[in-house]
């Protein structure tokens, strides 16, 4: 027998012999560790993609960024709302303005009812957007092709517009579009830059339009104002994004707006106000009770575990009491006994944070592939999963190495 002078390559060795002996009661010990950590690792993946995929949404919205939306209503109620409030306007954008000291940049939008959209090689259904030249900026739009709108656009009422990437290639399925011409209803515009994809996974955040704005086609809002009819009930403006600065409090600022435009608009609550910052504090707090309901799953999953290594270690040491004892009859100490049962059971549950570890992430990607959920890795999620793991073989480990230590070397050496 082995004497067991300290933890080196040779107590490893003897602990997977001993592991070894006892196959299926290993591995069906080995389940409760590998299922835990390929939990914890599947949780940690699922809460980082979605993380991720947040912060990409709401980079859509611009995070600094206050919406304001015009409502839609029926004919009936829309009428009676006209009699006190004429909708979102451009007054409206320049009162918030001076309205609001915080205020970086401000853009306006107008949805263009497109009846005909088509160019000289195809026709689409993309949406018409008439935005003022920040839109692009405050939307965290870049140009692929050409380039923006600009001030001067919007100033001399230029019949220009820009493109999305899906609305570029609907339109113009056999070549660059830039220069190109397109119809929208009656009015011709000239193609001046197409815009970089930006392939979002979803089309609304905590239930919030996010627009497709790879599937639209824009031009100047001063443009679309003067050349383009609309219906007498309808708003000047569909909507309005105000970029606070950094030391600006969104929520306060909000308030503001909706005082100020409560007052403009005789009390009709016609608009609505959005703030994306406050989207993602709720989509947080969402995503940290699915953490932890998770990781109570993957904690009862350790847990299951663990008891299974003590069990599997008690076993073994009624089962090798002899060797205990003959062990401690030429020389080892109580602490060379105990830390052999301890390098055993650390074993245990590394073999089952190895095994966690390919469990783990094979189950995200099933998640992923099926679910259609995002999935971010991490390695601190890996480690973290792998040292609880550790952590739990060595403490449910601990009693029957104990138990092993204390075994008296004469009654151990005549036990049958």
């Amino acid at each position: 027998m082995m004497l067991v002078k300290g933890l080196g390559t040779q107590d490893l060795w003897h602990a997977v012999e001993q592991l070894r002996q006892h196959k299926l009661r290993t591995a069906l010990t080995l389940l409760g560790m590998v299922f835990g950590v390929g939990a914890v690792i599947a949780m940690l993946s699922i809460g980082e993609g979605a993380k991720q995929e947040a912060l990409r949404l709401i980079e859509s919205m611009g995070l600094r960024n206050i919406l304001i939306e015009s409502r839609d209503f029926d004919a009936a109620t829309l009428t009676q709302i006209r009699e006190h409030s004429v909708g979102l306007s451009q007054s409206d954008v320049r009162a918030m303005v001076q309205t609001l000291p915080d205020v970086e940049g401000v853009s306006s939008e107008k949805k263009i009812k497109a009846w005909s959209l088509f160019s000289s090689q195809a026709s689409s259904d993309a949406q018409v957007l008439a935005v003022s030249p920040e839109y692009f900026a405050l939307a965290s739009l870049k140009v692929a092709k050409g380039r923006k709108i600009n001030a001067e656009d919007n100033k001399y009422y230029a019949q220009v517009a820009v493109l999305g990437a899906q609305a570029a290639r609907s339109l113009f399925p056999e070549g660059n579009p830039v220069g190109q011409p397109v119809k929208i209803n009656y009015l011709w515009v000239t193609v001046i830059g197409v815009l970089q994809d930006r392939d979002l996974s979803k089309d609304e955040f905590q239930g919030i339009s996010l627009g497709g704005d790879r599937n639209r086609v824009f031009i100047p809002l001063a443009t679309a104002l003067k050349r383009l009819k609309f219906e007498p009930l309808e708003s000047e403006l569909d909507a309005v994004r105000l970029k606070l600065d950094k030391k600006a409090d969104p929520q306060l600022a909000a308030l503001t707006v909706n005082h100020l435009l409560s007052r403009r608009h005789g009390g009709e609550k016609d608009y609505a106000i959005i703030i994306p910052a406050a989207l993602l504090k709720q989509q947080q707090k969402t995503q940290q009770i699915f953490t932890i309901v998770m990781s109570a799953i993957a904690g009862i999953s350790l847990l299951v575990g663990g008891i299974g290594i003590m069990n599997i270690m008690l076993a073994t040491v009624l089962e090798r009491t002899r060797e205990i004892g003959l062990l401690r009859a030429l020389g080892a100490r109580k602490r060379d006994i105990q830390l052999q049962f301890l390098v055993e059971s650390a074993t245990v549950a590394s073999l089952g944070a190895l095994i966690g570890i390919f469990f783990g992430l094979a189950l995200a990607f099933v998640i992923q592939l099926f679910a259609g959920w995002p999935v971010g890795w991490s390695l601190a999620a890996i480690l973290l999963s792998v040292s609880i793991c550790l952590l739990t073989g060595v403490v449910f480990g601990w009693y029957p190495a104990r138990q092993a230590a204390a075994l008296d070397p004469i009654r151990a050496l005549h036990a049958e």
